[in-house]
């Protein structure tokens, strides 16, 4: 109880201050920015199959070590998941804090915010309500890639979007995390004063601005890529189960020519 009370008042039960409210704050900020950045990287590997089916077979073999161990080792990825699993849960655990603690709280909470019309406090509502679905949605995924790392290929995840449809689950996520992650690091700047400089409220709006942009260009990249491996497990429906190998492009190649 007496750690409960110090984690939500920043008092001890001697009436002291904590610093444990600021601690978890920092780590909750630290694990946002390593998840936001990763998923970043993240969108930027799934949109290479827009460059082509090649492209993206050559950077998923990169992930999996296929540079020092032939075939490569899909166990690779799984130990990647597991890390990133590993920064989720504590900040989500983290996140938790934020959450309204009954629904009377946040209606007290959306009131607050229709009154001050404010677009952080918005923001910040949209933060809570999304980082509550992907504590189920991300999970969802994270176990998948965990338990199947050797199905990550132009057409190995193309069956999964439509074959298995997950596409709904990734549309879902792509809204949740592509805008929660901007938000987020625009959130965090704002509080930690990390760019403010010597006028705040213009670097303010500057954020606010590369903020729109980085949502507004990841959610259009996810958008078309997703659209990109619906197509292709539309195309390959007929052969799902079968993955893709480069000699497949070549064999399209030459019966072209």
């Amino acid at each position: 109880m007496e750690n409960i009370i110090e984690a939500y008042t920043g008092l001890t039960t001697e009436g002291k201050k904590s610093r444990t409210p600021a601690r978890y704050d920092k780590l909750l900020t630290a694990t946002g920015v390593i998840l936001a950045l990763f998923m970043m990287g993240h969108m930027l590997f799934v949109s290479t199959i827009l460059l082509g089916k090649d492209v993206m077979y050559k950077v998923t073999k990169l992930f999996e070590l296929d540079f020092l161990f032939e075939g490569g080792l899909p166990v690779v990825v799984s130990v990647i998941v597991a890390i990133i699993s590993f920064i989720f849960i504590i900040h989500a655990l983290l996140g938790l804090r934020k959450f309204p603690t009954s629904y009377k709280t946040y209606i007290k909470v959306r009131e607050h915010s229709k009154i001050m019309k404010h677009p952080d406090t918005s923001m910040w509502m949209f933060q809570w309500i999304s980082g509550l679905i992907m504590v189920f949605a991300a999970s969802i995924h994270l176990y998948i890639m965990f338990t199947q790392p050797q199905n990550i290929g132009p057409y190995a995840s193309a069956d999964r979007v439509v074959g298995q449809h997950m596409w709904l689950l990734y549309a879902i996520l792509l809204i949740c995390v592509e805008i929660h992650g901007s938000v987020g690091l625009y959130r965090a700047a704002m509080k930690w004063g990390w760019f403010d400089g010597d006028n705040p409220k213009e670097t303010r709006k500057k954020l606010f601005n590369v903020k729109k942009a980085l949502s507004a260009f990841f959610l259009a990249l996810g958008v078309i890529t997703l659209l990109a491996y619906i197509k292709i497990g539309i195309d390959h429906s007929s052969m799902a189960g079968t993955k893709y190998s480069p000699k497949d492009n070549l064999t399209i190649e030459i019966s072209k020519n």
